[in-house]
């Protein structure tokens, strides 16, 4: 049975996230992302989930960075819709709660929600899934959380109000990652992920970026991240799409006129959202 590692609790996102992509893994709670890519290097674990963007908060850096660091190899992509459940002790009422507590960007996901009850105090916590953990293991009958119906599931609490999220165009990308060399090459990737660094020159950024028009590949994503002890030094990370491994191969040979790095993160099938 495959292994997986993620970073938080058991019911948070990412265990969701990771029983979506592999439904009979054995799933491995990491308190730290960096952990995570360490159980999978060392074979401690197979493979990892980790969360890379939300659609309504934006990137999560750290992984950026890590991905870099790390000899894994993004093998499938998901996208997880993210829905938000005020969770409280078997029992416990809605006009009981005094307190919500989670993950803040799930609180601050849940304003509407908060106004309507002016009543419950907002109170950040380190994990959606951790909450209902602790909400439990002090048998707390104030306090609520705010998690997913797994979370909910594994701790044995109540879901009080289902939904609550502002935006339910609310999606997280997750990336499902292994070894390098475990990775067998997917024949309907369309889909690539990289990261690469262009000369301190006038319009090295823009020839670089030149190259994907030129090559007819539609580039979905950019990010930036500085280079750790270079001040004003960037690593960019992009994604593009991809006719056929040809077109991906001719685009990367290009962008190596331009660029002083380039890692390819991997080739993967494109993602559709969960509805």
């Amino acid at each position: 049975m495959m292994k997986i590692a993620i970073q938080g609790e058991f019911g948070s996102f990412s265990h969701e996230a990771a029983l979506q992509m592999m439904p009979e893994a054995t799933v491995i709670p990491c308190a730290l992302s960096a952990q995570v890519f360490a159980a999978v290097e060392s074979g401690a674990a197979d493979a990892a989930v980790i969360p890379i963007e939300n659609s309504l908060a934006g990137p999560v850096a750290e992984h950026y960075d890590l991905l870099l660091a790390h000899q894994l190899r993004i093998e499938r992509e998901a996208l997880v819709r993210i829905r938000h459940n005020l969770i409280a002790l078997p029992g416990v009422e809605l006009a009981q709660v005094e307190r919500a507590c989670s993950h803040p960007i799930a609180l601050a996901q849940c304003r509407g929600f908060f106004a309507a009850h002016p009543a419950i105090a907002v109170t950040p916590f380190y994990d959606t899934a951790g909450s209902v953990k602790h909400i439990v293991e002090q048998q707390d009958r104030r306090s609520a959380a705010i998690a997913s119906t797994e979370a909910a599931r594994c701790y044995g609490a109540t879901i009080l109000a289902a939904g609550i999220e502002d935006n339910p165009e609310n999606y997280t990308r997750f990336f499902f990652l292994r070894r390098n060399e475990l990775v067998a090459e997917n024949p309907r990737a369309d889909k690539v992920s990289l990261a690469f660094s262009v000369e301190n020159r006038p319009g090295t950024l823009v020839a670089a970026l030149q190259i994907f028009a030129d090559q007819g590949t539609n580039l979905t994503k950019i990010e930036s991240r500085p280079v750790q002890g270079r001040p004003w030094e960037y690593i960019f990370y992009a994604d593009f799409q991809m006719e056929n491994a040809a077109g991906a191969r001719a685009a990367l040979v290009a962008l190596e006129e331009h660029c002083s790095m380039i890692k390819e993160l991997g080739r993967y099938s494109a993602a559709s959202r969960e509805k």
